[in-house]
C-alpha cells in the first residue's frame, strides 16, 4: 500500500528552472503587482504610436472635409462647407446612396472589419485576435468613415479613429518581439490617441481604455496608454485647436430638488439608451431577412440617410455644430425634436446596414436634445446645461462607461463646476441599462458572433489564495523501492485511488511522480520494460513541485505549463507536506461563488449567540 509521508526532498532539480523548485530555492515574493522592466520599453514605444495617431486623426478629418466638398459641392477643397448648403437640391438624396455603395464594395472586396462603428472590432481584435489588425483594415478603415460621413452618414469620427489608432499600435507592435499582452496595451494606446487627437480629451481616452478595452488593471497596461494619450494631447495643438471642442461654463447649484432632478435625467438617459440600441440591432435583424449579399445592404441604408437629409439636413454628417447649438440653449422645442427623431432613426438604420461610422458624436446629440426637451419640466439651470447632463449620461449608458462619460463631458466643454451632476446622471444612466440590458451597442455585435465578453473585473481568487489552504495534506505515496511489477499490480488492483502518486526513496525524498499512463505504456511495452526494475530507476522525468507558501495563482500557472494534474508540495527543507490536484484548485474558485451567493445577517446573529451560548452555559 501507498505510505503516508511528511519527509521528502526533490531530486535532480535543474537550478534555476521557474517551473521547477529545488529545497534550496526561494518562492518568488508575491507583490501588488507583477510589472517589470519591460514596461519602460513599451512606455517609449507608445510615444511612436502617439505620435502616429495624431496624424492619422489629422489625416481622417481632412478626408471627411475633402469627401464632402467632391460630393456636395463638387469641389476638391479642405474648405469647411455645410452640408445644408449645398447647391444639388433633391439629388442629395442619392449622395448617401452612392457613398454607401462604394462602402459595401470596399468591406466586399477589401475587408469585411470596416463595417460598424470600430470599437466592437478593436474589443474582438483584443480578446480574440491576439491584438493583431491587418495593415489593410488600418488603410480602409478611416478611408471607409470618411467616404460614409463625408457623404451625409450621421456618424461621429471617434469609433473610426479609435479603430484606426489602435491599428497603428496593433502594426508598431507588431514589428517587434511582443507578447500578445504587450501588443494590447500598444493597440489601446493607440485606440486612445486617437480618440485624444480627435477631441482632446486624454483623461476620458485613458479611462475609455480601463472601462472598455484594457479587460485589466495592470501597469503594463494602464502607463503606454497614459504616455500615447499625453503624447498625442501635447502634439495636437501643433494641428488642431487647443480650447476645448465645445466650450461651455453652465452650472447648477446643489440641492435636494438638483440631486432628483439629475438623477431623473440620468433614468431618462438610460431608458433612450436602451431604446437606441434595441433600434440598432433590431434594423440590422431585419437586414439579415434581405434575400440579397450583405454588401448591398449599405446602399438601403443610404436611401434612408438621403431621404432623412430631405426633412432635416442638420440631422446629416458629424453634427458638431448641433452640439454647441444644444449647449447654447438656442434650438426651440420643435427643432430639437425632429434632429433627435431624424437623426435617431437614420443613423440606426445606417448603423444595422453595415456603414462605418462613430456612435461617440450620435450619443451626444440624441442626449442633449433629450436633455433639451425636458429642461421645460425640470429646475431652473442655466441655459444647455439639461443638455450638457443629456450628452453626458446617454454617453455613458449606452456605452456601459459612465466614468469615461463624465471626464469626457468635463474635458470637451471645460466645465468642471459640473462634475457633480455629470457623475450622477451617468451613473443613473449607468445603472438603468445594466440591470434593463444584458449587452450593450458595444458587446452585441460580438456576442452575436458568438463571442462572450465579461465587463465586470474583479481579483482573480488563485492570487488571494495559499498553496496551503487548498492542498491534501499527508497525501499518500508509493516507495521508489517498488518494482516495476510491483507497481503495475497496485495501479491494477481495487486498492489504489489516484490518477497518480509521488514517488519517495529511502531518504525520504521525492524522485517524481507515477501515474496510470505510466503502467498503460508499460503493459503496452512489455519486451524493452524490465518488471523487475526499481520503480526509482524507471522515473527519468524531472517532477515539478509546490510549495505552501506560494499563491495558489502560480502553481496553477506551472501546472498549466507543463501539462500536469498533479503536483506535490514540499517545504523549505524538502519535506513532503501536501498534494495538489486539479479539484483542488476548484476550492478557491468555490469560496468567490460562496462570496457572491451566500447571505447572511451577520451583526443580528451575534446577540442570538451570545444568548443561546449562556442558555448552554447554564444548563
Amino acid at each position: 500500500m501507498p505510505t503516508s509521508t511528511e519527509t521528502h526532498k526533490p531530486a535532480n532539480v535543474r537550478p534555476g528552472n521557474p517551473t521547477h523548485f529545488s529545497s534550496g530555492n526561494s518562492v518568488p515574493r508575491p507583490g501588488d503587482f507583477t510589472a517589470d522592466a519591460r514596461v519602460l520599453m513599451l512606455m517609449a514605444i507608445a510615444v511612436v504610436v502617439g505620435t502616429a495617431s495624431v496624424g492619422t486623426a489629422w489625416i481622417l478629418l481632412r478626408l471627411i472635409t475633402l469627401c464632402t466638398n467632391l460630393a456636395y459641392y463638387g469641389r476638391f477643397s479642405l474648405e469647411a462647407l455645410p452640408i445644408a448648403g449645398s447647391p444639388l437640391g433633391w439629388a442629395m438624396v442619392g449622395v448617401p446612396v452612392v457613398g454607401c455603395l462604394i462602402i459595401g464594395l470596399m468591406a466586399r472586396f477589401g475587408s469585411e472589419k470596416i463595417r460598424g462603428h470600430g470599437i466592437p472590432e478593436a474589443i474582438e481584435a483584443i480578446l480574440i485576435g491576439q491584438s493583431r489588425i491587418s495593415a489593410k483594415v488600418a488603410l480602409l478603415k478611416p478611408l471607409s468613415s470618411a467616404v460614409s460621413i463625408g457623404t451625409g452618414g450621421p456618424f461621429g469620427a471617434e469609433g473610426p479613429i479609435i479603430m484606426t489608432g489602435g491599428a497603428v499600435g496593433s502594426l508598431i507592435a507588431q514589428m517587434i518581439h511582443l507578447s500578445s499582452s504587450e501588443r494590447k496595451a500598444l493597440l489601446v494606446a493607440g485606440a486612445a490617441a486617437g480618440m485624444t487627437a480627435i477631441f482632446g480629451t486624454p483623461l476620458a481616452a485613458v479611462l475609455l481604455a480601463v472601462e472598455l478595452l484594457l479587460f485589466e488593471w495592470k501597469p503594463r497596461s494602464f502607463l503606454p496608454v497614459v504616455v500615447a494619450a499625453a503624447v498625442a494631447a501635447a502634439e495636437r495643438t501643433l494641428l488642431l485647436d487647443p480650447a476645448p471642442l465645445f466650450a461651455y461654463t453652465g452650472q447648477m447649484a446643489p440641492s435636494l430638488p438638483a440631486f432628483l432632478s439629475w438623477m431623473l435625467v440620468g433614468l431618462a438617459m438610460g431608458l433612450g439608451s436602451g431604446l437606441l440600441t434595441a433600434m440598432v440591432y433590431g434594423t440590422e435583424d431585419l437586414f439579415e431577412k434581405l434575400p440579397i449579399h450583405w454588401m448591398w445592404w449599405p446602399m438601403f441604408g443610404g436611401l434612408v440617410v438621403g431621404l432623412g437629409g430631405t426633412i432635416e439636413p442638420a440631422a446629416l454628417g458629424v453634427g458638431y455644430d448641433n452640439i454647441r447649438h444644444l449647449l447654447a440653449g438656442d434650438l426651440v422645442f420643435k427643432a430639437a425634436l425632429l434632429l433627435l427623431v431624424v437623426k435617431a432613426i437614420i443613423w440606426a438604420v445606417a448603423l444595422g446596414s453595415g456603414t462605418s461610422g462613430g456612435v461617440l458624436a450620435p450619443l451626444l446629440i440624441f442626449g442633449g436634445a433629450l436633455g433639451a426637451l425636458l429642461s421645460p419640466v425640470l429646475p431652473q439651470a442655466d441655459n444647455g446645461f439639461w443638455a450638457l447632463l443629456g450628452m453626458a449620461a446617454m454617453m455613458g449608458g449606452t456605452m456601459r462607461a459612465p466614468l469615461t462619460a463624465t471626464l469626457f463631458a468635463i474635458e470637451l466643454t471645460g466645465d468642471h463646476h459640473a462634475l457633480l451632476p455629470l457623475l450622477v446622471a451617468c451613473a443613473i444612466a449607468y445603472a438603468t441599462t445594466v440591470l434593463l440590458l444584458k449587452r450593450s451597442i458595444l458587446t452585441e455585435k460580438i456576442a452575436r458572433r458568438g463571442l462572450h465578453i465579461t465587463r465586470e473585473y474583479q481579483a482573480d481568487p488563485f492570487e488571494q489564495a495559499w498553496v496551503k489552504d487548498v492542498m491534501v495534506k499527508e497525501p499518500d505515496a508509493i516507495d521508489a523501492s517498488w518494482t516495476v511489477g510491483e507497481t503495475i499490480d497496485y495501479f491494477m488492483s481495487t486498492d489504489h485511488r489516484h490518477k497518480s502518486y509521488p514517488v519517495i526513496a529511502s531518504d525520504r525524498t521525492v524522485t517524481g511522480m507515477v501515474s496510470r499512463g505510466d503502467v498503460l505504456a508499460w503493459l503496452s511495452d512489455t519486451s524493452s520494460v524490465d518488471r523487475a526494475a526499481s520503480l526509482g530507476d524507471m522515473l527519468v522525468e524531472e517532477p515539478v513541485f509546490g510549495r505552501p507558501d506560494e499563491l495558489v495563482g502560480q502553481l496553477a500557472d506551472r501546472m498549466a505549463e507543463n501539462g500536469i494534474g498533479r503536483v506535490p508540495v514540499i517545504d523549505a527543507s524538502g519535506r513532503l507536506v501536501g498534494l495538489v490536484a486539479r479539484k483542488d484548485l476548484l476550492a478557491a474558485r468555490a469560496r468567490r461563488v460562496a462570496e457572491e451567493r451566500d447571505r447572511a445577517r451577520l451583526l443580528m446573529r451575534q446577540p442570538q449567540v451570545r444568548k443561546a451560548a449562556g442558555a448552554a452555559g447554564l444548563r
